[in-house]
């Protein structure tokens, strides 16, 4: 691959500036300690400072929100405070770096939140599936709560304040976590909302508490750092089809593009068999939203290009590949072979599998690091 193609151009937004067009996706690699980043945290997120665009693993806004063993958290200082030695690593190299924000709700375990609080959801729907937990012991998922309307507003702030937080750490920007059968798309979902009050029923009572959040984003840090990933017609977490789930999509994008947010990231997960979004949603969204869009799902750098050129994009982003590719923008420009990952340490683990991935050249890391001067 050569510089003279899209995927490793430049993209300049009136407030942000990418090197180039990749963007690693958000990946739970499941490694921080009462929600604080570890110790190689910022060694990894630097290493990968070559990306366009990274955006962090779902980093939980709240203690009953966390889901699984191991997860980053962004309410506390000392969460802050370990953050903020990430989003200096990769400004250091010249690197823009987002937070996802999220909210497991009825994903998770209670013994995996901190102080072992109970799981929170729209309704008292439990999700199938097991969760591990401390021990190596994989458990079902625990029964939920019903979230009372104080509820409600608590955890609406508890995503703004999250967005707070990250910008104090030092992050770019938000990308909040409204995908994947977590607790915003929990909220839009007929089978896991079954609430008769103003955020239950209709389409746009169901999509309320997304949109609250994203309105709240906006008016704490600005439409410019906010960003969201959606995943239509994804079948994660429990959630089945439903009639008006087209409908309700529309919806949501209709009024992200009132508030002119940065970006919608889509994720696919058709390669991993649990759903494909349709070209011609793609294609209806970019009629629809004016802003930049993100696209996720095994992409190569060939059909990353494809995707590029067909107008279903601006971004594309990248998961397991830059697990074991730090340098993954060095390997497309040179058309180098990717190196494959260890699926054993993916999500669980120390230094080993996680910043221990060789760069193909010193000459990566020069660069990176000579692009900030």
């Amino acid at each position: 691959m050569n510089t003279e193609q899209k995927l490793l151009t430049p993209l300049i937004t009136g407030t942000l500036a990418l090197r180039n067009r990749v963007v690693m996706a958000p990946m739970n690699r499941r490694r921080a300690l009462n929600g604080v980043p570890g110790a190689s945290a910022p060694e990894y997120f630097g290493q990968r400072a070559g990306a366009g665009l990274i955006i962090t693993d779902n980093t939980a806004v709240a203690p009953n929100g966390i889901g699984y063993m191991g997860t980053p958290g962004i309410y506390n200082q000392a969460q802050i405070e370990g953050w903020k030695r990430v989003t200096e690593a990769v400004h250091a190299r010249g690197g823009r770096i987002f937070m996802q924000l999220v909210h497991a709700g009825r994903i998770g375990h209670y013994l995996n939140n901190d102080g072992q609080m109970p799981l929170i959801a729209p309704s008292a729907v439990t999700a199938e599936g097991l969760i591990r937990t401390a021990g190596e012991i994989h458990l079902p998922n625990s029964e939920p709560t019903e979230a009372s309307a104080a509820d409600v507003r608590r955890l609406i702030d508890e995503h703004i304040q999250g967005a707070v937080n990250a910008i104090a750490a030092g992050f770019d920007g938000v990308e909040i976590h409204g995908a994947h059968g977590f607790l915003p798309e929990q909220f839009l979902h007929p089978h896991t909302n079954r609430r008769t009050d103003a955020y239950g029923g209709s389409i746009a009572a169901r999509s309320r508490f997304l949109l609250e959040i994203v309105a709240g984003t906006v008016a704490a840090i600005g439409k410019e750092r906010t960003g969201i990933r959606l995943s239509p017609f994804v079948k994660l977490n429990d959630l089945p089809d439903y009639a008006e789930e087209a409908e309700t999509q529309r919806h949501v994008v209709d009024a992200l593009q009132e508030m002119g947010i940065l970006y919608i990231h889509l994720s696919d997960q058709g390669p991993v068999g649990h759903g494909r979004i349709p070209e011609a949603y793609i294609r209806d969204l970019r009629r629809r939203f004016d802003g930049l869009v993100i696209l996720a799902g095994g992409y190569s750098a060939e059909t990353a290009e494809a995707a590029l050129h067909a107008g279903l994009a601006d971004l594309i982003a990248f998961g397991k590949p830059y697990i074991a590719n730090p340098d993954l923008t060095e390997r497309f420009r040179l058309d180098i072979p990717l190196a494959t990952g260890d699926p054993g340490t993916y999500y669980q683990g120390g230094d080993e599998g996680y910043v221990d991935y060789p760069v193909h050249s010193r000459a990566f890391v020069a660069n990176t690091t000579a692009d900030c001067r």
